[in-house]
């Protein structure tokens, strides 16, 4: 799935951390999370949307070729990470193959704590 140009794509990876410590030198608090689901997990979420009626309509095209492509995107992410995850910007990784546990992010935002993981 062609989103962007490659070069589009360089400058992103660019431009990105520099315009994320502009907004937080600015004074806007910039709070990062990326929810972690890995491989197994997304799988079994996708076979019971396909499985459960009431859940279907969750599924799009692009989730089906998304899931084709796990390896791929994986990889994009971790090229995007290693680009946007700075000091002043930092990532917060939360382990979302547990939903009931993904609670600790409230409390993470609730803290004012953003500069400790999680």
């Amino acid at each position: 799935m062609e989103f962007c140009s490659k070069d589009e794509y360089k400058e992103f990876l660019r431009s990105c951390p520099l315009f994320e410590e502009m907004l937080v030198r600015s004074g806007i608090v910039l709070i990062k999370y990326w929810f972690s689901v890995n491989d197994e997990e997304q799988e079994r979420r996708f076979l019971e949307r396909m499985k459960n009626p009431i859940k279907r309509w969750k599924l799009s095209p692009m989730d089906v070729e998304s899931r084709e492509r796990w390896v791929e995107y994986s990889k994009a992410k971790d090229v995007m990470l290693r680009h946007t995850d700075k000091k002043l910007t930092p990532w917060y990784i939360v382990n979302a193959d547990n939903k009931k546990k993904r609670g600790s992010t409230a409390s993470h935002i609730c803290s004012g704590r953003f500069r400790t993981r999680i």
